[in-house]
């Protein structure tokens, strides 16, 4: 049996400590703020990224560089035989079909996940990938269940301004100045490629209400689990974990038998596009045994 390595990127939410906790690899996103680059959670914490957003510092995205990919592939070739490596939702960024192209160079060694995926479920699809890989599965099995069962998640994220979204460019101005008079708290959804519109609350508390349904139909209907018993739940947040600890509360009595298995900080890429104040809910389907 071949010893796998597993990769991903500091958009799946997992810390570098986390990272060495699971015995799998990070790549950290690359940050530039006021024409500065900062790499999440190497010189870049949550603290000083929102103070730096809250005081209209210049932020822009990027991904990992190519020389960033190929050294930490060469290096773990020198130890393990195959490579799982699973970026952020190829909607969302170029990350991906750009190792997708450098993967190419190594023979079948490397096996990059286009699993559709970002933040909390892009972090539970590593932990799926690591646990197969424990299961004896090769790299490109592992690949090929992780893209076969890409879209068995779905995240619902409740934004609490618009101004993020409009400096962004992801609302016309006119849409977000509408938007803000009203005072309304948009509901997003994240059901594959890329983050859509799902519905428009007045209210944070309608905003939970309108999660939790979702949620909840999801289970049922698309699902067809309705006491998740085979799903991953998962609540994720922007700066304030008070408010996604009082949401996990609200989501385990609304709906029965469900336990939330953890409430993370969503991944800092996203953040910058939302702003703080963010709340989200979000499932994955879970291995089948072995």
């Amino acid at each position: 049996m071949g010893k796998i390595a597993v990769v991903s990127d500091s958009n799946s939410g997992i810390t570098q400590e986390q990272a060495k906790a699971y015995g799998i690899y990070v790549l950290p996103m690359p940050f530039f703020i006021n024409e500065e680059t900062y790499f999440e959670d190497i010189s870049l914490t949550q603290e000083q990224f929102y103070e730096k957003l809250e005081g209209n510092a210049d932020i822009s995205t990027s991904m990992p560089a190519v020389g960033s990919v190929t050294e930490l592939w060469d290096q773990l070739l020198q130890e393990y035989d195959e490579i799982v490596h699973i970026p952020m939702s190829s909607g969302l960024s170029s990350s991906c079909e750009t190792a997708m192209m450098l993967a190419q160079d190594y023979e079948g060694k490397v096996q990059v996940v286009n699993n559709q995926r970002i933040s909390v479920t892009q972090r539970q699809t590593v932990l799926d990938a690591v646990e197969l890989a424990k299961r004896g599965s090769t790299a490109k099995e592992i690949k090929d269940y992780l893209e076969e069962t890409k879209y068995d998640s779905s995240i619902y994220i409740m934004v609490d301004t618009l101004y993020y979204l409009k400096k962004g460019g992801r609302l016309t101005p006119a849409a977000a100045a509408l938007g803000t008079l009203l005072k309304l708290k948009p509901v997003l959804q994240i059901q594959g490629e890329k983050l859509d519109s799902y519905a428009k609350a007045r209210t944070v508390k309608q905003a939970r209400t309108i999660m939790i349904d979702a949620i909840r139909n999801d289970l049922a209907k698309r699902f067809k689990d309705e006491n998740a018993e085979n799903m991953h739940i998962f609540v994720a947040y922007t700066k304030n974990k008070e408010l996604a600890l009082d949401f996990k509360a609200q989501i385990e009595t609304a709906i029965p038998g469900t336990h939330i298995e953890f409430v993370d900080p969503l991944s800092l890429s996203v953040a910058c596009h939302i702003g703080p104040g963010a709340l989200a809910v979000a499932c994955s389907k879970k291995l089948p045994p072995a």
